[in-house]
């Protein structure tokens, strides 16, 4: 199969495209290299330094595709109300883009990286009225150090669940609204292009060649680069809350699957799955397990802090990826994230 990977030169895009390569997959690699991404804008031998937003200037890279895989984007919570022109652009204008080139050019099949944020809050029960829907937490609980969310019928603090692909998008970030806005115009060009696609809705995504401590980094990666300086890793609110951690390794895994479970006699398909480890761990004991990884014997710091729009817990169901794609992650976060803690980090 013959792939045009977007934002291969990223974190994730490189992984993929090893992958592809090593299933025997041709690989067109295109990458507009974003300095906050990549810390250079030289892209990588055999990489065309192009942006997906101006796709129909380069549409001739599509002749002979039989399939893109989309990473191209901007990454984070947003972090601040100016970024969102960023989001809007890159994001939802360049998927746009690139949708209209790929159907000039009749190529029909996708794989989209979409993300967990999503679904905004993850999924809640209380264990006298059964499921809630919590609306965003109020910033006068913040401040007061509650940090859970509680049932809107008797006020006890809910348990989370496993979150399935069917649940409500809430997207509550400028980053978490642009994902969405990219599956809503997959789906819609699926139904008018006659075409097929697959979106992957990654959760913390880590490992070798992640980017270094930036404002736009997975929380691992903040906490791996406080550890190289000598600090305590900085965990906001009490540490409890919940998230799940894969391996980048697992998420090229994940997408090879999904390019070769995407074929043309799909057309009119599209389907989400969660790309997850499948075993959900505190924020805490993430720092806990880095630091484990490491000579340097510092503990983390519960500041009680917290970042606006942040969800408590958002943990996701494996099940349906296992299902239908064949897909279970095979690198449990014990074991990546001690190895983590020693491993190459992009500049």
């Amino acid at each position: 199969m013959r792939v045009l990977l977007t934002g291969s030169a990223g974190f994730i895009g490189t992984a993929i495209g090893a992958a592809l390569e090593g299933d025997g997959h041709e690989v067109v690699r295109v990458d507009l290299m974003l300095p906050m991404a990549h810390g250079s804008s030289s892209p990588p031998a055999g990489t065309h330094q192009l942006d997906v937003r101006r796709a129909d200037q380069w549409a001739h890279l599509l002749d002979g595709v039989d399939a893109v895989c989309h990473q191209a984007a901007v990454v984070g919570a947003g972090v601040k109300v100016a970024d969102l022109p960023e989001y809007a652009g890159h994001n939802d204008l360049g998927t746009a883009v690139l949708l209209a080139a790929m159907h000039e050019a009749d190529v029909r099949r996708l794989v989209l990286a979409s993300s967990m944020v999503v679904y905004g809050e993850g999924r809640y029960t209380c264990a006298e009225h059964g499921d809630q829907s919590p609306p965003p937490r109020a910033r006068a609980a913040l401040d007061a150090g509650d940090f859970e969310n509680h049932c809107p019928v008797c006020g006890a603090v809910l348990g989370w669940a496993l979150v399935d692909e069917d649940a409500h998008l809430d997207p509550r970030s400028s980053y978490a609204a642009s994902k969405l806005a990219q599956e809503h115009y997959t789906s819609a060009w699926v139904r008018q292009a006659d075409a097929a696609a697959v979106a992957l809705r990654y959760h913390n995504v880590y490992g070798p060649g992640m980017p270094r401590d930036t404002p736009y980094s997975g929380v691992a990666a903040m906490f791996r680069s406080s550890l190289e300086r000598g600090e305590a890793p900085q965990v906001y609110e009490d540490g409890g809350q919940m998230r799940d951690f894969v391996h980048v390794a697992d998420v090229a895994r994940a997408n090879v699957a999904a390019l070769e479970s995407v074929v043309a006699s799909d057309a009119g398909r599209y389907d989400a799955y969660n790309v997850a480890s499948g075993e959900p761990v505190p924020i805490l004991a993430v720092a806990e397990m880095v630091g484990a990884g490491t000579a340097a014997g510092i503990a983390p710091e519960v500041t009680g802090g917290y970042r606006v729009g942040d969800v408590r817990h958002i943990v996701a169901s494996p099940e349906r990826a296992a299902a239908e794609l064949g897909f279970r992650a095979s690198i449990r976060p014990a074991d990546g994230l001690r190895e983590f803690a020693t491993a190459p980090l992009r500049a």
